[in-house]
């Protein structure tokens, strides 16, 4: 059995990286999908499909438009969500993401650091696990295996 692992959160450093790494490693069967981590595609997308928009708020919802398509393409093909909140970045499209899946009952794991206990409390209430380290999230994610 192989699992479809939908990886949300910011896509400014590699931390989806330490992820495929750390699974290829415990040699766990899973397959990862995540959000367009080419920011500047994933800025552009909107007009590289539907030309250019009259101003920066058109030239976003259009952007917005078809990578919100793209993530519920691939979230709805997935088995498992991963939501992983930073100390660094806005996390406005996790948190997002995040609720989409719980939405959609994918079991959703989020992690977040013990400083955003407090802010996240009602997402992570509604999480199925929440965990405060990648490598606990494998280690969820391994529990299914045994």
């Amino acid at each position: 059995m192989e699992l479809t692992v939908y990886l949300a959160g910011q896509i400014h450093d590699n931390w989806r990286d330490v992820i495929y790494q750390s699974a290829k490693e415990r040699n766990l069967p899973l397959k990862f999908v995540a959000p367009q981590t080419n920011h500047d595609r994933s800025d552009q997308v909107g007009e590289d499909i539907l030309g250019e928009q009259p101003g920066d708020v058109f030239k976003d919802d259009a952007a917005s438009s078809v990578n919100n398509f793209r993530t519920q393409v691939l979230m709805n093909k997935s088995d498992v969500v991963i939501a992983l909140f930073g100390e660094k970045y806005k996390q406005w499209n996790t948190a997002m993401d995040a609720s989409a899946a719980m939405t959609m009952n994918k079991p959703t794991i989020i992690v977040r650091p013990e400083s955003l206990i407090h802010p996240l409390k009602e997402l992570t209430n509604k999480a199925n696990v929440t965990v405060e380290t990648i490598d606990q999230a494998l280690d969820v994610l391994a529990y299914i295996f045994e």
